[in-house]
This record gives C-alpha cells, structure tokens and sequence, in this order.
C-alpha cells in the first residue's frame, strides 16, 4: 500500500486532502502537535466525514490512518523520507516551522537515493511553492540543487468548504468532520518532479495552474468576504441569510463577473467556465447546513483586504486589463466597515477608517492608490450615512455603463 503524509490534521487535511488519499488507496499518516487528535487516530484508525447539504447528510468513514507526534522530528522526518507524496495544509504562517522536518526528511531521501518527491502545498498563498522551497533550502543548503531538480513543490487550489467545527457537531468524536460535497482538487501538473499520481481520487492536474489559484482567490474568496462584509451591513448571523439575500447575491455575482473577465484576460481561458463556476459558487454559499457565520468569513480585514489578496487583488487585476471593476468596489468599502465584537484585526481597520476616511485607509492597508479611490470612498460614505445596498449598486451602475468600450 503507497505512504501519504499529510502535514497537518485539521479540518482541510481530514475532511478533503486525507480524504481523497484514503479513498484512493493510500495509508494516510497526519502529522498534528495535537496530542488528543493524534492519539485518537492512533486508537481509532479511522475517522467520520460528514458530507452535509440542504439535501441531508451523508456519513463516510475514512480509514487506514494514523498519527504521528509533530513535536518528534526524528519520527515525522523518517515517516516522510519513507512516503510516496506529502502535503500541507497547516496554514502560512506556520510554514517556517515545519521546514526543518521536512528537510530532514528530505536529506534522509537523498542519502538513500530515493526516486523525485512531490509535496502538495494546500496553502492560501500566492507563490507558496517557492516559498516553502526557499525555507527548505535553507535548512539543508547543501542538497539545494537536489531539491530544485527532485522535489516538486505543487500548488493546489483548495474550494472545498469545511466550516468551524463546534462541539456539537463533533458529537464526541474529536476526528469529525463537516464538509460540502464540492470535493475537486486542482494541481500544477507542471510542478510535479516523476510520477504523477493519477490513482489520486478527484485530483486534476492542470496547467497553466495560475488561473486556478487566482479563480479560487479573485473568485470564491472574494464573492465569500464580499457576502460576509455587506451581510454584516444586514446584520445576518450566517453566509446562506446573505446569499439569500436578492441585493447582497446581486452584488457578488456582478463582482464575480467583472473579476472572472479579468482572469479570462490574464490566462486566456474560456469566460464560459469561469462563468459556471461563479454560478456554482453561490449555489454553495446557500449551504444552510455548513453553518458557516458571517463573523468567520469576513475575519481578519488587514489580512484579506491586503493589495495582493482577494478583493483588492481582484480590482487591481481588473485595472491592469482596464476592465470595470465597480462592484468588487463595493465589497472593498464594505470591508473597510465590518467590524465583529472580538475580530480585532477588523476592528482596527474600521476604526481606522472611521478616523481618517476611506482613502488614508486604502493606502495603509491595501496599499491602493488607483483610479478606484474615489469610487471606494464614496461608497463607504454612503455606508457609513445609512444607504441601502441597492443605492451603492445605482451608482456602480451608472458608472460602469458610462465605461463605454468598441
């Protein structure tokens, strides 16, 4: 049986990626420094997704798994120079501190003239590939050649959505897991060093893979914190509530057209998928039974109203092809607003802004000087004074059709 390690055992790792391996035939190792969570793995040996839609629930058990200790390098580095691939999903930030194992892992790899390795990053980065190869590098310089020619560091593009699991949900079983039924995974086929893993259940390699990972963060994240921010507007506690919302749908799908042109426009692909796909998108979002809140989506606003991140990258992409981009507009003035009681990273971003205004705050935190400023700041304006969604959409209206273009 081939060896899967998955660097982290949370909600990702256990209701998507391990998922997809176990099912496919794989032994699945998690790599966790959670200590309850490992040893259930340990004693269980399996694990239940719960596949959940308006529809009902479907229970799947996820077997031939297991734990091991993140806080034991010696055993995570052996456990990874003995696997047939690996993959993180453990978050960015936490990336610096699991280079070291695993270029330990690497170098026992090397020494023992194992075949190329391939490494899928499930990270909401872009450029998280040459990242994770550059802290990589740096612990074992030595092997750098090798890690550049037998080392596949293989982007992927994660639209599963797995919500917050609470303890009730978790109905005693730490391993539980609540996910959608979307269960696609989109890889850089370029990316791979030998083999491809094509047994891989749901694995679709893709080149040129940078319209995935801009469809995944201009499309789904930035219609998801677009809902989120003007739901916040409405005071609706869940995602589906704003998504039902006719004016709040109205809005995102317009943003998800002007940012699916833009894509098209950068990588040469059909609109028509792109299209389908933001179709499909608030199809999910009315997933009542994801439980998935307003608060948790729009979370962290330094973070994702950043210039190279989902809404404010969506706008500058648009403005690089000189495309409308007037309804992403309104999500970014949203955001500028949202401010949940504990969200603190919102909270400053919205007392900021309620300060200095919208255009100080454009700069600091998105570092966004374009031909949209005023367009923002006036529908922040309108905001703050009380206007309703549907009057921000009157003057996103008038402006983009006056764009007029042969």
């Amino acid at each position: 049986m081939k060896k899967f390690i998955m660097y982290g055992a949370g909600n990702i790792g256990r209701g998507f990626i391990g998922q997809l391996f176990s099912l496919s035939g794989y032994s699945v190792g998690f790599i966790d420094i959670n200590k309850e969570v490992i040893a259930r793995l340990n004693a269980d040996k399996e694990y239940p997704v719960d596949v959940v839609s308006n529809d009902g629930l479907e229970e799947i058990a996820v077997k031939n798994v297991y734990g091991i200790d993140g806080t034991d390098i010696e055993l995570v580095s052996n456990e990874i120079a003995s696997a047939d691939i690996m993959a993180t999903a453990i978050g960015v930030n936490v990336l610096k501190f699991i280079a070291k194992p695993i270029a330990l892992g690497l170098k026992k790899r090397f020494e023992n003239n194992a075949k190329p390795f391939n490494i899928i990053i499930c990270e909401n980065l872009i450029g998280a590939d040459e990242f994770l190869k550059g802290l990589i590098k740096e612990q074992i310089p030595e092997y750098a050649e090798r890690v550049e020619n037998e080392i596949g560091f293989v982007e992927a593009s994660i639209g599963r959505m797995v919500p917050v699991m609470t303890e009730e949900k978790k109905q005693g079983n730490p391993l539980r897991v609540f996910v959608e039924p979307y269960n696609i995974l989109p890889v850089d086929l370029n990316a791979f060093k030998g083999e491809v893993p094509t047994d891989v259940a749901n694995l679709y390699p893709y080149k040129p893979f940078n319209m995935f990972i801009q469809r995944k963060l201009f499309m789904h994240n930035m219609s998801h914190a677009t809902c989120a921010y003007l739901g916040y507007l409405r005071n609706y506690e869940y995602i589906y509530q704003a998504v039902e919302d006719f004016d709040i749908k109205y809005v995102a799908f317009k943003a998800l057209t002007q940012s699916a042109l833009a894509i098209s426009k950068e990588n040469g692909v059909e609109m028509e998928m792109l299209l389908s796909h933001a179709e499909n998108l608030l199809y999910r979002f009315l997933n009542k039974a994801l439980g998935d809140t307003v608060a948790r989506v729009g979370k962290d606003t330094i973070r994702k109203l950043g210039a190279n991140d989902r809404l404010v990258g969506a706008l500058n992409l648009a403005e690089k092809h000189g495309l409308n981009s007037e309804y992403i507009c309104i999500g970014i003035a949203a955001g500028l607003v949202f401010a949940p009681e504990g969200d603190q990273s919102s909270i400053e971003v919205s007392t900021y802004a309620n300060e200095f205004g919208a255009k100080s705050a454009l700069e600091k935190y998105c570092n966004y000087t374009g031909e949209k400023v005023d367009l923002i700041e006036k529908l922040y304006n309108m905001i703050k004074s009380g206007e309703e969604i549907s009057a921000l959409v009157k003057v996103c209206e008038d402006k983009a059709g006056k764009a007029i273009r042969v």
